[in-house]
């Protein structure tokens, strides 16, 4: 019952989720004050590690169940017969009270369709926790561990990751940049793709004629 009022005042409010536990990186919007309150309520118990592997098997669940997802998802069920469809899958599935305590929160406000992009917040304040930057790195084909790992000594010895930090490199792959690589890291972007690289050569062209 208490994992559960503090969701619920910290879904309310970041500063309040923040005023007894370090939350390791800023999220917003609705699914960051969630995920935030989720991250601080499972902080105070010790079990961040528990929360996390029950989001992992709920969004396994999710992927599997095509129609459990559409019924968290559209809005023509009411809230009340998504409550009860949610203690039945709490009960099935044996999630920690900290997690139970979150879905029937987000069926009760109605938000179980941001289920989703919580458990993704919830994955990134985790992330966060352990030390590691996320570094997104755009390919035109897949990289292979070799490079990769080569990417990742080169950045870890950049300015780009603090001391105590580690890369988490996730590669993504887009033909349409025909070479090259992007490489995304919180709000920053380096451009170093071959269709970058034409576009800036056919503009400079057309200013030219």
């Amino acid at each position: 019952m208490l994992a559960r009022q503090a969701i619920r005042v910290a879904s309310r409010s970041y500063a309040t989720a923040s005023a007894s536990v370090q939350v390791p990186v800023a999220l917003y919007g609705i699914e960051g004050r969630y995920a935030t309150a989720l991250y601080t309520a499972a902080a105070k118990k010790k079990n961040l590690d528990t929360v996390e592997a029950d989001l992992n098997r709920l969004r396994a669940i999710l992927d599997k169940d095509a129609k459990l997802k559409s019924f968290l998802e559209t809005p023509i069920a009411n809230n009340t017969t998504k409550r009860e469809g949610i203690k039945q899958l709490v009960s099935q599935s044996k999630f920690s009270e900290t997690v139970a305590n979150l879905l029937d929160l987000l069926a009760e406000n109605g938000r179980l369709d941001h289920t989703s992009k919580i458990i993704d917040g919830y994955e990134q304040l985790m992330t966060a926790h352990r030390g590691q930057v996320t570094i997104t790195i755009t390919s035109a084909k897949e990289l292979d561990a070799r490079v990769t790992n080569t990417i990742k000594g080169h950045l870890q010895k950049s300015s780009i990751l603090k001391a105590g930090q580690n890369a988490n490199i996730v590669n993504k792959v887009n033909p349409q940049i025909l070479g090259g690589l992007i490489i995304e890291f919180g709000d920053n972007t380096i451009d170093l793709s071959i269709s970058s690289k034409i576009t800036k050569l056919n503009r400079l062209l057309t200013e030219t004629i």
